[in-house]
């Protein structure tokens, strides 16, 4: 089947290298190539037909936005995102180009790692002592038995348990406030009490992660941390208009 438009994976300078050999998305991966205009490049391929979000594509498109990222400042696309033609990436690039150079500079030398936070479901002996909510249930739930006051006891510790680690949480991003250049929250991630990811000079990252190491040592009994990175620095690039379109894709097996 022909290639159903232009797939992009990101923007680059123009004299921004590609690694040799890279395909793309897709069953059958088309090569990856530059496109130019100015001072600017988008890296692209033929965009295969019938897309779907599979961890295969997935993984080839950070892949090759992380590849990208060893050899200067990429502003990545989200995957997904394709252009009906190469005149029309060309003409972004044209349209965009001091708000994409400017972009380009922010990210210049820095990372991405996104922070998870979960309440630790232990620890309720210490949760009756420190929250008067929790102890109330409980001793609700122990004067009068049942299933209602079971329900209410069971919501006081899961609030508790959540209060608990969103409040240690809290501590560790104004820590590493001081670290990071900038900080994006993401979107509600379900058992989550933070998803929260931090733009940080690629000198800084043996730093933040002692930071977080140190935190999780000493708070484990509150809160459990998931670090995860470098990753394409996805929350820190503001899409201009016009930006190509992004076809809906789903989830495949």
């Amino acid at each position: 089947m022909a290639a159903q438009g232009v797939y992009v994976y990101g923007v680059v300078r123009a004299c921004h290298p590609v690694p040799p050999g890279r395909t793309g998305v897709g069953a059958d991966p088309a090569p990856v190539r530059t496109l130019r205009a100015g001072e600017l490049a988008a890296v692209v391929s033929d965009a295969p037909p019938g897309l779907r979000a599979k961890r295969r594509d997935l993984l080839a498109h950070q892949g090759l936005a992380l590849a990208l990222a060893a050899d200067g400042p990429v502003l990545p696309m989200r995957f997904g995102m394709i252009a009906p033609d190469e005149e029309s990436v060309r003409g972004q690039l044209t349209a965009s180009e001091r708000a994409y150079l400017a972009t380009l500079d922010r990210l210049d030398g820095r990372v991405e790692l996104n922070l998870k936070a979960m309440p630790v479901q232990a620890g309720l002996p210490a949760l009756v002592r420190e929250n008067p909510e929790v102890a109330r249930a409980r001793a609700t739930a122990r004067r009068s038995p049942g299933y209602e006051a079971s329900v209410r006891l069971g919501e006081a510790v899961a609030r508790g348990l959540s209060g608990r680690a969103a409040a240690a949480s809290a501590a560790l991003v104004a820590e590493l406030s001081a670290v990071a250049v900038e900080q994006a929250r993401g979107p509600e991630v379900a058992g989550c009490v933070l998803n929260v990811s931090f733009l940080l000079d690629r000198r800084a990252e043996e730093r933040f992660r002692a930071v977080v190491e140190r935190f999780a040592a000493a708070h484990g009994s509150h809160v459990e941390l998931r670090l995860t990175g470098p990753l394409p620095c996805y929350s820190f690039v503001d899409p201009a208009p016009g930006t190509p379109r992004r076809d809906p894709v789903a989830s495949g097996a």
